[in-house]
C-alpha cells in the first residue's frame, strides 16, 4: 500500500470545499511562494533534530538520527516548526490510505466528502489514487486541491475518482507567476483548460498581492477563458493576502483594499461567472 507524508487531518472543515468535509493535508511543495500561509509544508524534514528542545509536550524525541512524532502528546502550539532552520515540519505522519481512511470514518455520516490538500497533494498520486478510491466506497465525494502543477489529463485513473480540483492559478502571465512561486505555469493554465472542458474544474482561487502580479489581468484572463467554455458555475474565489503565518522575509507585502477586491470581483462577475467569493 502506498504512504504519504500526512501533516494534518482536519475532521470538520466547511472551507475546503462544498459542504462539510474532512480535510487532508500532505507534506511538500514543488512551488515556493511568497505569500504562502502554511509554508511548513513546502519543504521535508531532514531529521536534524533541531526542533525537538522546543517540544516541551515532548510530542518530538530523536532516536536512531530521525526525529520521532507522538501525535497524543502534541498541543500544536507551533514551537517545531518556528525553530526549525530548513523551514519543515516534523509534525507529520507516514500514513497508508487506509490508515487515513480510517481517522475520516470517524466523522460519518456528518461528511458529505474529503478534500485532499498540501502542500501540493498530487506529488503522491499512487496514494491519492487510493485513498480517493476508498472514500468513494464509502459513498463520500472527492475533491483535490492543487497548485496545478501535475498533467490531470494524462491520468485518466485518477480523473475517474476525482470528483473535481480546486485549482490555484496564481498569475496569468509566466513572468508574474515566476516571482510569485518561483516557477513556470505553463502547466497550470493547460490544468485550467481542461478541467473546465472535462466539467472538473470545481473552484478557482487566486490570492491577491498587487504589487507581486497584474492581479486585474490574472482575473481578467481566466474569467474570460471560463466564460469561453461555458464553466460558468465553477467559483472564483478571490483571496485577500494577509501576512498571518507568512515568513518573516514576506511580511511587508501589502494586503490588497476591500474596492480593489470588490473590482476585480465585479471584473469576474462582468463575464458572466455565477458564484465568485472575496474572502
Amino acid at each position: 500500500m502506498a504512504k504519504a507524508t500526512v501533516n494534518k487531518i482536519i475532521s470538520f472543515s466547511c472551507v475546503d470545499g462544498p459542504g462539510n468535509r474532512s480535510a487532508v493535508f500532505l507534506q511538500g511543495c514543488g512551488f515556493d511562494c511568497r505569500y504562502c500561509h502554511n509554508p511548513e509544508t513546502i519543504h521535508a524534514c531532514i531529521h536534524c533534530g533541531e526542533c525537538v528542545k522546543y517540544c516541551k509536550p515532548g510530542a518530538l524525541t530523536t532516536k536512531n538520527e530521525r526525529v520521532n512524532y507522538d501525535i497524543t502528546k502534541c498541543v500544536f502550539c507551533d514551537e517545531c516548526f518556528r525553530h526549525c532552520p530548513h523551514g519543515a515540519s516534523a509534525r507529520t505522519r507516514e500514513l497508508t490510505a487506509e490508515q487515513v481512511m480510517r481517522e475520516v470514518r470517524r466523522n460519518l455520516p456528518f461528511i458529505r466528502g474529503i478534500t485532499v490538500s498540501g502542500g501540493e497533494c498530487t506529488l503522491w498520486r499512487d496514494f491519492l489514487l487510493e485513498l480517493l478510491s476508498l472514500a468513494k466506497a464509502e459513498g463520500l465525494g472527492t475533491l483535490l486541491d492543487s497548485n496545478g502543477s501535475y498533467e490531470f489529463s494524462k491520468d485518466s485513473e485518477l480523473m475517474t475518482v476525482t470528483d473535481g480540483v480546486m485549482l490555484d492559478v496564481k498569475a496569468w502571465e509566466r513572468e508574474d507567476h515566476l516571482r510569485v512561486t518561483g516557477c513556470d505555469n505553463a502547466c497550470v493554465l493547460r490544468n485550467l483548460d481542461w478541467l473546465a472542458r472535462a466539467g472538473k474544474l470545481t473552484e478557482v482561487r487566486t490570492v491577491v498581492v498587487p504589487e507581486l502580479f497584474d492581479c486585474r489581468q490574472t482575473v481578467r484572463e481566466v474569467s474570460a477563458l471560463l466564460a469561453k467554455l461555458g464553466c460558468l458555475d465553477a467559483r472564483y474565489k478571490i483571496i485577500r493576502y494577509r501576512p498571518m503565518g507568512v515568513r518573516e522575509q514576506y511580511k511587508g507585502l501589502t494586503p490588497p483594499a476591500e474596492d480593489f477586491l470588490q473590482e476585480l470581483a465585479g471584473i469576474a462577475a462582468g463575464y458572466g461567472l455565477k458564484d465568485v467569493v472575496v474572502i
